[in-house]
């Protein structure tokens, strides 16, 4: 009888798989922190009211939402590489309907554009689960926080390419589009080297597995669904807001895109190690770590409107996002079997994009329309987060004294 093959020699397609996909986050990657960058600004140029500023970045939230399901059935159907080229396809569709927006000082196409986008949006989303399709049980949280660790290049690579795009050509941030049409053209062909196998089709009469209600009722699962949402949609409702409180108060585009640029940092610099902490430590004390992280950035963005509060808020926040959405995601991979991964996976992140819109959507209404100044926008943004930290910090309580034996 043969001898049962070593972890490290198991895993080796796992481990090119993941290389993939880091390279696809640090390149295709890029062009969230662009667009999370401008998308607001440009916006407030092209919209008759300012409270509908950040509509173009809840357009793009809500297109990943929309595309969430039809993107996992797709990849449950033909595969991980099908869904990932048609996300690039998406990014591409949205960026060139968006650079016709402003040029043609549309904002109803320029906010059409970003629905389209949020089509790669929502493929990347999906990155995560894929590094987890060919990984051990051991491998696993380590492949889910390699693949996200590849943001820190696409962190460098959009802030900065935003600084020289923005203002490259006479209507502002059209060049920022148009690079981001030739990222994601460059990056299509990376996913020919995925060596992820379909899914088997169920046989007749085979188990399909858990309805989506029965998989929600699921307490592990309903609690990683929540956290997963809260530590997204809460990162996402101060960064939209970030770039324009940044210039707002008094600060320059090129220190917005730094401020970007430290937060993408600390959101996927930890991913190095967060897998090691999950590994240690467990999931669940992970992520209560990560919401108590979102918690402090709040309260340094309560503190002041100081370049060094903007950038010691913004850094907690990715950071705090890296612990709780990883965290989450870990959580959740191991909650399903292969006939149901593609419908909690895709309910999964439409749950998620919802809380995201939602927030988004929020961002613009509270930054701009809820006092009399950018400091007091800013701060009813961040209060805002409470709420929600309480509810998902109490789920996790509750699932936790539930975990243990009486």
């Amino acid at each position: 009888m043969p001898a049962p093959a070593s972890p490290e020699v198991s895993d080796r397609r796992a481990r090119r798989n993941v290389l993939v996909l880091v390279a696809a986050q640090a390149l295709l990657g890029a062009q969230m922190p662009m667009m999370f960058t401008i998308a607001g600004l440009a916006g407030q140029t092209l919209a008759t009211n300012p409270c509908w500023a950040t509509l173009p970045i809840t357009a793009m939230v809500v297109g990943s939402m929309l595309a969430a399901n039809p993107l996992s059935a797709l990849m449950q159907r033909f595969g991980r590489r099908a869904g990932f080229a048609a996300g690039a396809l998406g990014g591409m569709a949205g960026a060139i309907t968006s650079a016709a927006g402003l040029a043609l000082a549309s904002f109803p196409l320029f906010v059409a554009g970003a629905l389209l986008s949020g089509i790669y949006m929502s493929a990347q989303g999906f990155y995560r689960f894929a590094a987890a399709d060919t990984a051990s049980e051991a491998f696993r949280p380590k492949a889910i926080s390699w693949v996200m660790a590849g943001g820190l290049l696409s962190a460098v690579v959009g802030p900065q390419l935003v600084k020289v795009t923005a203002e490259a050509m006479v209507v502002p941030f059209l060049g920022t589009y148009l690079a981001v049409v030739a990222l994601n053209l460059a990056g299509i062909g990376l996913f020919a080297a995925l060596d992820i196998p379909r899914p088997a089709r169920p046989m007749a009469g085979a188990d399909a597995g858990r309805s989506r209600l029965a998989l929600l009722r699921t307490p592990e699962i309903a609690v990683a669904v929540i956290c997963a949402t809260v530590s997204y949609a809460l990162m996402n409702l101060v960064m939209t807001s970030s770039p324009l409180a940044v210039v707002g108060c008094g600060f320059s585009i090129a220190d917005a895109a730094d401020v970007v640029t430290g937060h993408v940092l600390a959101m996927y610099a930890p991913s190095f190690v967060t897998g090691h902490i999950i590994a240690r430590f467990g999931a669940p004390r992970v992520v209560g770590v990560g919401l108590a992280i979102l918690a402090g950035a709040g309260v340094v963005a309560l503190m002041g409107v100081e370049l060094g509060h903007f950038f010691v808020a913004l850094v907690l926040l990715g950071v705090g996002w890296n612990f709780g959405f990883i965290g989450a995601t870990t959580m959740l991979a191991g909650l399903h079997t292969p006939a149901e991964r593609g419908r909690m996976q895709g309910m999964n992140d439409f749950i998620v994009f919802a809380g995201v819109s939602l927030a988004s959507i929020s961002s613009g209404g509270l930054m701009n329309c809820s006092g009399g100044s950018v400091e007091a926008g800013w701060q009813a943004v961040n209060l805002a987060m409470t709420p929600f930290l309480v509810l998902a910090g109490s789920a996790l309580i509750w699932l936790m004294m539930r975990r243990r034996p009486a």
